[in-house]
């Protein structure tokens, strides 16, 4: 993870509590790291923009911005697609590469999250650096690679543009297995969630299923919500959470909106995997999440589950194994609980933050949360 900070940042970054060392009883057996990348394969990498203070100066700063990097498969592997679906429940957003998952059920090349004005960027980066990785396979072929946003103008100079490719690819190149940070990092470094600092989160779920336990890992960009949706294991907290307020001294235009990242090993074929993105909805329901007209609320699930051969496959049949549609409640639920503690993850792991034009916001109280827990 490469992070670009100023000394106001370093007392910004994000803490390592997670809801469950909190003491937050969630369902679930989870993975060892609580991570997507208990995912066998898969890999997290950050570039982390935070720096300046004060007015907004567009192209200067202030920057509370970033990267997120998801690898689907070992980097010597990324050409190979994996099996995918995506459910989109309030389309105020992007995701790139949608229509070719909607009619092939699959992608390759690493998935970028970023915010909203760089989403093209982060799209056209991991092109570059995929044919410059892959030059025998991008000589002739076409990349039409993932990349996602959320908007965070709120605290950022978005329109500064600061992402850059260099920052793209570092993130990729820097994209780890096992524990992963979360909070304030990557491109969920500048975003806010029911009116308190959030940003990137993830949680895991095992699963068996015929003498095999799978894993089901789900990563969040959290940027939705206002304060009074705020719901947190059944209990409506945020109604009574009016302290410690943000401070707006510029118009917020409430752009809220989640990216949601479901992955598994089990062999899960795209019809399936887009039942399972669909099932991210109750996860962000279950913490108050409502899809407000301004929400890009959009979901991926990908499975490494099945090696897909990529564009230059021989002709020849190809034998695939799937669970069948009647056993997938299991993994609904993984993804349902995943979901929802992987957004509450997003928020505990997380400190203040104060942006351009001084706008500030407050990092839930963690004395709040403990008198739910009990």
């Amino acid at each position: 993870m490469i992070n670009e900070t100023s000394d106001l940042a370093r007392s910004e970054r994000p803490k390592t509590l997670r809801a469950r060392t909190l003491g937050l009883k969630l369902d679930g057996s989870t993975g060892q790291w609580n991570s997507i990348t208990d995912v066998e394969g898969v890999s997290v990498g950050y570039t982390t923009l935070i720096s300046g203070s004060g007015a907004l100066e567009v192209g200067s700063g202030p920057i509370r911005t970033g990267v997120t990097a998801i690898l689907p498969r070992p980097t010597d592997q990324l050409c190979d697609p994996v099996m995918a679906g995506i459910f989109s429940l309030n389309g105020n957003g992007e995701l790139t590469g949608s229509h070719y998952i909607e009619e092939t059920g699959k992608f390759s090349l690493p998935i970028a999250i970023t915010n909203t004005h760089s989403c093209g960027l982060a799209r056209d980066a991991v092109i570059k650096w995929a044919a410059a990785r892959f030059p025998d396979v991008y000589a002739d072929g076409f990349a039409l690679p993932v990349a996602a946003e959320t908007y965070d103008g709120f605290l950022n100079d978005i329109n500064g543009f600061h992402v850059t490719d260099a920052h793209v690819i570092s993130a990729i190149e820097h994209a780890t297995t096992g524990q992963i940070q979360e909070g304030s990092v990557g491109g969920g470094t500048g975003m806010k969630c029911f009116g308190f600092k959030a940003g990137s989160g993830t949680s895991s779920r095992l699963v068996q299923f015929d003498g095999h336990t799978y894993t089901v890992g789900t990563f969040v960009q959290a940027n939705f919500g206002g304060r009074t949706d705020l719901t947190v294991l059944g209990y409506p907290l945020g109604k009574e959470m009016k302290e410690p307020a943000m401070v707006r001294n510029t118009h917020d235009p409430d752009l809220s909106s989640i990216i949601v990242v479901v992955a598994t090993d089990a062999p899960i074929l795209p019809h399936q995997l887009k039942r399972l993105a669909r099932r991210a909805t109750l996860g962000v329901g279950k913490t108050g999440g409502i899809g407000r007209h301004g929400s890009g609320d959009i979901f991926l699930a990908f499975s490494t589950g099945n090696t897909v051969p990529d564009f230059r496959a021989s002709e020849r049949l190809l034998r695939l194994e799937m669970v069948p549609d009647e056993h997938l409640d299991r993994f609904f639920e993984a993804v349902v609980q995943s979901t929802e503690e992987a957004i509450l993850n997003s928020m505990i792991a997380n400190s203040d933050m104060t942006g351009r034009d001084d706008n500030f916001v407050p990092a839930i109280p963690h004395r709040e949360l403990l008198r739910v827990g009990l």
